[in-house]
């Protein structure tokens, strides 16, 4: 039993990780708007609602389906380094890694462009018109929820107050209002950040020529005009590198997304620069039939997912980069070929604790691997999913900025990624930083067709958490039928074994987080079997937001993790019609 119902719609529905922002897609969506007009609208909005997951200074990583074509595209919104950090750079100052506190960790804002440039290729609304919810909000104000209040176990104002009262005047002063700590439904406004959107509006209604002339006009106000400007000057004042050049040059690929076919479905994912990779390669080792026998969330069903998942992220780790950079032989690691040969390192009785990439070229099962550290998950991020009457089709992950990783922007109300942390320093990794280079990132939304037909969009936050949570999702949805919001709500777990993407780049070997809903007897055999149980709290595991297509029906279904109401982080909601 659920303790929500799914959300059943006709026309449209839209999930994400707050109820303002699923609210101002769905009024996008009322009024005639589509997919991807609801989407920029509600990605604005988590930036006001759930500045401690992300704001409009971040990235964001995007898969549409075309309603006309049929086509699945990928926005790169990625945050890149800029033109004057380097590996020598860093080494110069001291560092072996970037720490997220660093100035060097801040990157290029991307989010913003990627945003605009979706708008124009496949919206039918102004800027001024989907951002509309956002400046009203940051405006007039918006009700602080708890997880944003705090306390809490991830980002929160009361996590970091005293970091913003020592160190980031600018911060304190949009976040402690008056000195203090904001109560759960005190009003929170950002006019900085309203009077930004507004600079965007009126460049927008300005220009001549059209919707994508003024969306034109919207993106070089921010990135050639006075906020670029106020980016460079804070980032000279406190020793980061991010200039007005970089800005201008700021730019955004819409991409061909890599794919894999499991159980009659097609599962799409964002290029290798994105973690998505790693779902699809576990795909590869696993076998329908032999889970659906095995049973849900049984030992064997759990055991044999997470070696897979553990053999993916250690090709991850080996070859995952800016595809630009170098290649990436994406092709071969998701072969059946390289599977096969994989597929035998998997112990139905033994939890692996070893990093063990594998040769794809060579078709060889293992290669030597970095020997991984303990160390923490990674946080933060929302996930925004929407499905129109035309069933256009937007699984969109958004994150970075958020007010705990870097100060405010004096003028702009939002501070800057610190996602170039995820970079690696070593000259020899597919990861290390380079000038202009994209880090690779976490952030990876998951879109799925069946027979060429819409069947499902899905994503979640959670740093590396985000595809493990992703697989055991569509695995319930694909094998298992589980109406939608009873696969949000299934337990879950994830395995701590990967070396983590950011910093300090640790990993816990042979780790298994549980939620201690999951039943002892499966957790016994789990540990008989040699995985090192974290056990968790009963809804920890989270916080997965999705949306399935019934083409028989012609309906939709909406599922939103109440994970994120137990936690007190996000209330995460779905609204269709």
């Amino acid at each position: 039993m659920a303790l929500r119902p799914s959300i059943l719609a006709r026309d449209w529905l839209i999930t994400t990780e707050h109820y303002l922002s699923a609210q101002a897609g769905a009024s996008v969506l009322q009024s005639g708007g589509n997919a991807l007009d609801a989407a920029v609208a509600a990605i604005l909005v988590e930036g006001v609602v759930n500045p401690h997951m992300l704001t409009v200074d971040g990235e964001v990583a995007m898969l549409v389906r075309e309603a006309e074509t049929g086509a699945v595209r990928v926005v790169n919104g990625n945050t890149m380094a800029p033109r004057a950090l380097s590996v020598a750079r860093c080494r110069a100052a001291g560092l072996s890694a970037i720490p997220p506190d660093h100035p060097y960790s801040w990157g290029v804002p991307t989010q913003l462009h990627a945003l605009l440039t979706a708008l124009a290729r496949w919206g039918t609304r102004s800027f001024a018109d989907v951002a509309a919810p956002a400046r009203d909000l940051a405006r007039r104000g918006f009700p602080v929820h708890p997880g944003l209040r705090g306390p809490g176990e991830f980002l929160s104002i009361h996590g970091d107050q005293e970091k913003f009262r020592a160190r980031w005047p600018s911060t304190t002063a949009l976040y402690l209002p008056k000195g203090r700590l904001p109560d759960v439904g005190q009003l929170l406004a950002n006019a900085e950040l309203a009077d930004t959107l507004d600079l965007l509006a009126g460049a927008e209604r300005r220009a001549a020529g059209g919707r994508e002339v003024g969306l034109t006009a919207a993106s070089d106000a921010f990135y050639r005009g006075d906020p670029a400007r106020a980016i460079e000057r804070f980032c000279r004042e406190q020793g980061a590198v991010v200039d007005a050049e970089d800005l201008a040059s700021c730019e955004t690929r819409i991409e061909t997304p890599i794919q894999r076919d499991f159980a009659g479905l097609t599962v799409f994912k964002c290029p290798p620069w994105s973690t998505g990779g790693v779902l699809l390669q576990t795909l590869a080792l696993l076998d329908a039939d032999g889970l659906r026998r095995a049973g849900h969330n049984s030992a064997d069903y759990l055991h044999h997912m997470v070696e897979a998942l553990k053999l993916a992220f250690a090709d991850r780790e080996r070859y995952y980069g800016d595809p630009r950079s170098q290649p990436v032989p994406m092709d071969a690691l998701l072969s059946d070929e390289y599977a096969a040969v994989r597929r035998r390192l998997v112990d139905p009785g033994q939890a692996s604790t070893e990093e063990r990439p594998g040769d794809p070229r060579g078709l060889r099962p293992l290669l030597a691997g970095p020997h991984p550290r303990p160390g923490p998950p990674g946080r933060g991020t929302v996930h925004v999913n929407v499905v129109d009457q035309a069933r256009t089709m937007v699984s969109a992950t958004a994150s970075g900025a958020w007010i705990g990783g870097s100060p405010v922007v004096p003028g702009l109300g939002v501070p800057l990624t610190t996602r170039l942390q995820t970079f690696s320093l070593d000259p020899a990794h597919p990861n290390t930083l380079e000038p202009c280079k994209q880090p690779r990132t976490t952030l990876t939304p998951t879109l799925v067709l069946e027979r060429g037909r819409p069947r499902m969009v899905l994503g979640t936050m959670g740093g590396d958490n985000q595809d493990q949570w992703s697989l055991q999702m569509f695995l319930n949805l694909a094998l298992f039928e589980m109406p939608v919001q009873e696969a949000v709500e299934a337990p879950r777990v994830s395995t701590a074994h990967p070396v983590n993407s950011f910093y300090p780049h640790e990993a816990k070997p042979g780790h298994l987080r549980v939620e201690a809903r999951l039943p002892y007897d499966v957790r016994r055999e789990l540990q008989a079997r040699g995985h090192r149980l974290e056990l968790r709290s009963d809804w920890s595991e989270g916080y997965v937001v999705a949306i399935t297509v019934d083409e028989r029906h012609r309906g939709l279904a909406g599922g939103a993790d109440p994970r994120g109401e137990v936690a007190t982080v996000i209330p995460a909601y779905a609204i269709g019609w």
